[in-house]
């Protein structure tokens, strides 16, 4: 099961790519996550996008989306919401009729140095992605409060209830992804 992992944060020790890499650790064995490098993606433009199409790397990005069984995001939270730079992002992957992101079951999770955990930054991007169409994983929800206890120096996680939590919501993603293939195969 092919699995493309977003992180919303561009920091080099982002708490969440230490989430994202946890939950590729969690991952049952089908399942197997590439982490996607969108550092180059160049802030949105419709006219560069009439006149030139896609920027190579955002078609990249969008050709690997569309290829996957299924995206895993894990976003911190700027100022109540969306980063930027995430939210450029998918305005980015949005464009164009062949929306890669319609139909593919995906899954949040968010960490912060605080105690909720980036839970607001959930449900703006929960609106983004089901107004693209996309199949938003519901439960289990994953929040990292006090992410600084829960990460070590070199990014592993030292908790073992966070460890569970993350297990447990990739083995729901494994079977959300598996029911909705079954729904969306002809027979």
């Amino acid at each position: 099961m092919d699995i493309v992992g977003i992180c919303g944060s561009a920091r080099r020790q982002s708490f969440n790519r230490m989430l994202l890499n946890l939950a590729g650790e969690c991952m049952p064995a089908p399942m197997h996550m590439e982490i996607l490098e969108w550092a180059d993606v160049p802030p949105f433009n419709a006219d560069v996008l009439d006149a030139q199409g896609f920027p190579p790397v955002v078609q990249a990005i969008r050709e690997r989306i569309r290829q996957a069984d299924g995206v895993v995001i894990a976003t911190p939270e700027y100022n109540f919401s969306i980063p930027g730079m995430l939210k450029n992002l998918i305005d980015w992957i949005s464009r164009g009729t062949d929306q890669p992101f319609a139909d593919k079951p995906v899954a949040i999770l968010s960490a912060a140095t605080g105690p909720l955990g980036g839970a607001r930054v959930q449900y703006d991007l929960r609106k983004v992605l089901l107004f693209m169409n996309t199949a938003v994983l519901v439960k289990p929800e994953i929040f990292v409060g006090q992410a600084t206890q829960k990460f070590n120096a070199e990014g592993e996680c030292t908790d073992a209830l966070t460890r569970d939590f993350v297990a447990s919501q990739m083995q729901a993603f494994q079977k959300w992804i598996e029911r909705h293939q079954r729904l969306h195969t002809p027979s």
